[in-house]
Parts: C-alpha cells; structure tokens; sequence
C-alpha cells in the first residue's frame, strides 16, 4: 500500500496502458464536444457598457462611482427590468409561480454583474440567449437607472416645492392681513405713511397755531391728523414694518421656491456612456474547449485511478 501512489509505478502504468488513455481521452473530447454544444446547453451572449456618474448630488462619504453603483444595484431598478421584459429571454418565468420573486432574482443575479472598475467607472455586463436582447437589456439598465436617480431627486425637490409653497401662502396670509388694518387705519385716521406724514403734519400743526388764529378749517384737518398720529400712528408704523418684513421674506421664499420647482421639472440624466453595449457577434457562453478539456482530463484521471486500483488487486 505504501508504493501505491509511488511515481515509477504511475509512469510505468500510464505506458503499459497508454493506448487505453488515448481511447478514453478521444471519447471524453468527442463527448465533451456533443454535449458542451447548443443541443444540450443554450448559448448566451453578453453585452457589456460602461458608464461614470454625472450630475449627482452629495449623499454620504461615498464616492459618486460607489453611489451609481449603489442606485444602479438597486430594487427599484431591478423591478424596472422585470417588467420591461417580462417573460422574454432568461426571464421566461411563470409569474404566477409562488417563489416567482425568489427565482427571477436568482436569474438577475446570475445573468447581470455591475461592478466598479479601477478607472471610477461602473461597469454592467450582462448575458442573455438573444444577442439583441442582451444589448437592449444593457441599455435598459442605464435608461432605468437615470430614471430612479431622477424620481428620487423628484420626489425630494417636489417635498421642498411643497414646503416652500405652505411657508409662501402663510407668509401672503399674514400680508393680506397686514393691508386690510392698515387699510382700515388709513380710511379712520387718514395716515398713510407714518414716517412721511409725522414731520410734515407737526410742522403743519405748529404754522396752523401761529398763523390761524385757532378757527380755520385747516387747522381742524391738521389737529385731526396729529391727534390721529398720536393714537394710532405708533400701530401704523409697527404695521408698516412688518408689512416690508414681510414682503422682504415673500421675496426669499419665493426665490427657493422657483428653486425648488426648476429642480423638479428638469430632465437630465445621471450617467455619460463611456461604452455603448452592441449585439455581440460570438457566444460568451458556454465555453466548449474549456469543457471538452475538462472532460477529457477528469475522464483521464479517473481512468488512471481505475487502473491503478485493479493493478493493486491483481498483485494482491
């Protein structure tokens, strides 16, 4: 047992039976070759793109290569592909099937490898029966991961636009509100500005007094006014300011409003194409001469583990 595996003895063994080898090996090869073939396994062809991240904004720490690759691995891209191509290809499933979900992921995962390169950018491959169908697939992916970014980035600057448009209809309330006292302290007092009117009146009142004698009918008009300012013009001025606080945060309001809402209606994309994917021309899968030698060198190995246990018997 100890010269079982001895060297001389496996070369002298593969000499003596070399011509049982060569049988076992041609018959590997042949068979190798017959069910390596699309008869018995389905080729696919792949489809490959290349794209580095644009126009995307500041999430986390990570890079913007580490973010697309995030988004484009998604669930909600994924969901995008399934029903884009519902039961084409390799996803050629019976949606009814109760792990539907669990079969269909599998598949994706299988079929479609997104990984970063060393150069930033984000790389998809994937491998589908139809070479048409793989490129479309490719190209899908790109087009649905624009459109996640794009509604996530949506959804966000619409919740801002919503925001923005509350704050700017409390912020009209409070002014209309503003106009109708201060409307209704000028129809009462006859003040209009404050700060224009009170130096104006008070010299008006003082002439009045010296030059009037105390009965005119000016006079009376002037007193009224002053009297008015000395009741309400302290309301009317704090009215006053408050009505250009307010207009003054209108202004700012609405400017990250239309802000906001620019955001919300653009269309852009998130990716530049580096490498367009194409129909490919060969099959990337299987590879028949890597399977024919692998056949013929497990059929050659366990030939030469038969011979050597039958010629350990026949010593023995």
């Amino acid at each position: 047992m100890n010269n079982y595996f001895d060297n001389q003895r496996i070369l002298s063994l593969i000499w003596k039976r070399k011509y049982h080898f060569i049988i076992v090996g041609v018959i590997a090869i042949f068979l190798g070759a017959i069910f390596s073939g699309p008869t018995f396994i389905k080729p696919k062809f792949k489809s490959t793109a290349r794209i580095y991240p644009t126009n995307l904004g500041e999430m986390s720490e990570e890079s913007k290569t580490e973010q697309m690759l995030e988004l484009i691995s998604s669930n909600a891209v994924k969901f995008k592909m399934f029903s884009a191509f519902e039961g084409k290809d390799i996803f050629k499933i019976n949606k009814d099937d109760p792990h539907y979900l669990t079969y269909i992921f599998d598949i994706y995962n299988e079929n479609i490898k997104i990984s970063k390169t060393q150069n930033e950018t984000v790389e998809i491959k994937v491998m589908a029966y139809n070479p048409q169908v793989a490129n479309d697939m490719c190209d899908s992916i790109i087009h649905f991961y624009n459109q996640t970014v794009g509604d996530m980035y949506r959804a966000k600057n619409l919740e801002l636009v919503g925001i923005s448009k509350k704050q700017m209809d409390e912020k009209y309330s409070e002014l209309d509100s503003l106009i109708q006292r201060l409307n209704q302290i000028r129809i009462e007092t006859g003040i209009v500005d404050v700060a224009t009117q009170v130096p104006e009146v008070t010299r008006g009142y003082i002439k009045a007094l010296v030059e009037s004698g105390g009965n005119s009918s000016d006079k009376n008009r002037v007193k009224e006014i002053f009297n008015n300012l000395l009741k309400k013009g302290a309301e009317a001025r704090a009215l006053e300011v408050s009505f250009d606080f307010v207009l003054q945060d209108i202004i700012k309001i609405k400017t990250i409003y239309e802000l906001n809402l620019n955001e919300y209606q653009k269309v852009i994309t998130y990716s530049h194409v580096v490498e367009y994917p194409f129909p490919a021309e060969d099959k990337s899968f299987p590879v028949r001469w890597l399977i024919v030698a692998f056949s013929a060198f497990s059929a050659v190995f366990l030939a030469l583990l038969v011979f050597l246990v039958l010629d350990y018997r026949k010593e023995e």
